[in-house]
C-alpha cells in the first residue's frame, strides 16, 4: 500500500491518512520511551510484535461485543484503523499494586488489590499525565457523564476478559492502560476502544516465576526485553518457538534462562 500523508508521530506509533475517509493507517515503531519520554531506547522488532498481539486482542474484545476502531491488519508494522476523536483521558485498570500506585500509597509491589480499581489521567506529557478524578473530567468537560460510564463498564468487561485470557497462558495481569475515542456519525458520536493494548501498556507477569513480560524490563534496566514481548506473542499462539524474525532461531532454554538473569544451560 501506498504511504500516505503522515497526520501524527507519538512515542510509539506513527498516523498516517488511510486509503478511505475516516481511516488511519497506524504504524508501530520500535522506539521504547518510559518516565514521559525521560527514558528512551529501542527494542528491536517490538513494534511487529504489539502490532500482532494489538490485533489478536482488538479481534477478540470485537467478539465479546466491544466496539474498536481496529479494522485489519495491512502488513508486519502497519493496521487500517477507524479515525475517532481520542478522548484525553488514560483509563487505568488495576488488578495488583505495582508502578505508580506503590510509591503514591505506600503499598507492597505485587500484593492484589481488594478489587479492581480503575484510576484516570489527564493525557498531556508536559505534565506527566497527572492522575484526576472524576469530578476533574466533568468539571473541565473532557468527557460526559454518559462516556464516563461508558468508558467505566467497557474497561470492567475488557479486564475481565483479558485476565481470563491471559491466566490460560500462565500470565497474570496486573494492570493495563485504555484510551478510547469518539467515532462520529453526523452529529452524533459513541465511544469505542482505541490506540493499542501489547506488554507496552500491560503488566505482564508470569504466574509461576513472576517474571516481568512487559516494559517494566525496560524501565527498569532488567534486560531482555525483546524475549519478553516475544514469550507473550508465543503463549498467545502468535509466534512459534522458531519464528523469532529473519535468519534467528529463538532458543528456549536460553531465552528462559535470559528472563531470568541467569546463563543458559549449555
Amino acid at each position: 500500500m501506498t504511504r500516505r500523508r503522515q497526520i501524527y508521530e507519538g512515542k510509539a506509533k506513527i498516523l498516517y491518512e488511510g486509503p478511505e475517509p475516516g481511516t488511519i493507517i497506524q504504524y508501530f515503531k520500535d522506539d521504547a520511551t518510559a518516565f514521559n519520554a525521560e527514558k528512551k531506547g529501542t527494542i528491536n522488532g517490538k513494534g511487529v510484535i504489539n502490532n500482532r498481539i494489538s490485533e489478536h486482542v482488538f479481534t477478540r474484545l470485537s467478539h465479546i461485543g466491544i466496539p474498536t476502531h481496529f479494522i485489519r491488519r495491512l502488513n508486519m508494522r502497519e493496521q487500517l484503523v477507524r479515525q475517532v476523536e481520542i478522548i484525553p483521558i488514560e483509563v487505568i485498570v488495576r488488578n495488583v499494586a505495582a508502578g505508580s500506585i506503590c510509591k503514591r500509597l505506600g503499598l507492597e509491589e505485587g500484593e492484589p488489590l481488594p478489587h479492581t480499581l480503575i484510576e484516570y489521567c489527564f493525557k498531556d506529557d508536559a505534565l506527566g499525565d497527572p492522575l484526576v478524578s472524576e469530578e476533574h473530567i466533568a468539571c473541565f468537560n473532557w468527557a460526559s457523564l454518559e462516556e464516563m460510564q461508558d468508558m467505566s463498564s467497557m474497561a470492567i468487561r475488557i479486564n475481565d476478559f483479558m485476565c481470563g485470557m491471559f491466566a490460560a497462558i500462565d500470565i497474570r495481569l496486573v494492570d493495563f492502560k485504555l484510551e478510547f475515542g469518539r467515532l462520529f456519525d453526523g452529529d452524533f458520536s459513541r465511544v469505542i476502544l482505541a490506540d493499542e493494548i501489547s506488554p507496552d501498556g500491560c503488566r505482564l507477569w508470569d504466574m509461576k516465576s513472576g517474571e516481568k513480560l512487559d516494559k517494566d524490563r525496560f524501565r527498569r534496566d532488567l534486560g531482555g526485553e525483546e524475549d519478553a514481548y516475544r514469550e507473550v506473542a508465543r503463549r498467545l499462539g502468535l509466534m512459534q518457538e522458531e519464528d523469532n524474525g529473519p535468519g534467528e532461531v529463538l532458543d528456549l532454554s536460553s531465552h528462559r534462562s535470559r528472563l531470568r538473569g541467569m546463563p543458559p544451560k549449555k
